[in-house]
């Protein structure tokens, strides 16, 4: 059936060996972020299977499924209250950055006779989680406190929101952070996670200072690719998911629509439209309700894609070799957006190769 996403579990493997061996050898621990699978449990066995020692999910449900797996589990997206039991039930350790939850996780652990592990975040210039110095200040003196909390470390996130990228700047401001905390509290941290796959090249050329030990990555790792400056990493694979859809009309139709035009489509985004006069357009079976068409890239090179509504990606096929038919199959790269809607979305099935 189409639309299905077919992924190569073999060189998913490959990448993540080579991260691994590579984290190893600049004394850094990796963390595998397997929140883009959505839940899709053969891939992340698979993984356990082949030495991944830590997984990070932003779905408690997706925690949930991975109970039976013997592997680290972390919750990196911050707990919300109305989830503080199953966080403490199914999380091996949460990011956090505000008391109140803090406080909610100590209550609900002593409730479950567990001792809760975090790691506090702190603010390192993306602006997405964190707090700032005097505030984790006092969010390590209130959590040390704590009967049924253990503070494991202080993490940051990089390049997510802001696209914040990685430098010897803020690794040092990290560095200076972690040291000042560790004396005023007498503490040494187990953990300093000094952000994700937009380090990978830091940690390769050795350029990270030596106290941070930790990096949470996922689409170095999965796609072989670095985040923000979109570098494929040359001794890794980055086909290792591709989208499959099935044409269901091909017709001849003119370039502009015609009629009155509204301000914005079905999306509330404004069109716009290039007149090339009369030209061959293809529907394939997927639409934005599945995946945003801006993460998929045909592998047929000489198809565009012109956008789409919530059940269809409309494509320009005028300018292909192939004389595309209904029931043809189009192929397309993805993103790590992209693979995130795909394997999210109930619609697309998802096929193992293995080759």
């Amino acid at each position: 059936m189409y639309p299905k996403i077919e992924i190569n579990l073999n060189h998913i493997i490959e990448n993540t060996k080579k991260v691994a061996e590579m984290c190893k050898e600049k004394n850094v621990t990796l963390a595998v972020v397997t929140k883009v699978f959505a839940d899709y449990k053969p891939i992340v066995e698979a993984l356990v299977e082949n030495g991944v020692k830590c997984i990070c999910e932003s779905r408690i449900q997706n925690l949930k499924s991975y109970q039976s797996l013997k592997v680290e589990k972390w919750l990196i997206r911050e707990p919300a209250l109305c989830e503080i039991a199953e966080v403490v039930a199914y999380s091996d350790l949460s990011l956090n950055s505000e008391k109140i939850t803090i406080q909610a996780l100590n209550e609900e652990a002593k409730k479950q006779n567990k001792i809760h592990n975090i790691v506090l975040m702190y603010e390192l210039g993306d602006l997405r989680e964190g707090a700032d110095k005097e505030e984790l200040r006092e969010l390590i003196k209130e959590s040390v406190t704590l009967s049924h909390i253990k503070v494991k470390g202080i993490g940051v996130n990089l390049s997510c929101y802001g696209a914040i990228m990685p430098s010897r700047e803020n690794m040092q401001e990290l560095k200076e952070l972690v040291e000042e905390m560790e004396k005023e509290f007498n503490i040494t941290f187990d953990i300093i996670s000094g952000g994700n796959s937009t380090s990978y090249e830091m940690i390769k050329q050795g350029k990270i200072p030596k106290i941070i030990n930790h990096f949470r990555m996922g689409e170095a790792v999965l796609l072989g690719n670095i985040p923000c400056i979109e570098k494929p990493i040359s001794d890794l694979h980055q086909d290792n998911f591709i989208l499959s859809t099935q044409i269901v009309e091909v017709k001849e139709k003119p370039s502009v629509p015609r009629g009155i035009c509204g301000e914005v489509d079905s999306f509330g985004e404004a069109p716009k439209f290039e007149d090339k006069g009369i030209r061959k357009r293809a529907l394939v079976n997927i639409g934005k309700q599945d995946i945003s068409l801006n993460s998929i890239k045909p592998l047929d090179t000489n198809i565009t894609v012109l956008g789409g509504s919530s059940d269809y990606a409309i494509l320009d096929v005028t300018d292909s070799n192939q004389n595309y038919q209904v029931g043809d199959i189009v192929k397309f790269e993805l993103n790590y957006s992209g693979v995130l809607g795909a394997m999210s979305s109930k619609y697309v099935e998802k096929e193992i190769r293995k080759d």
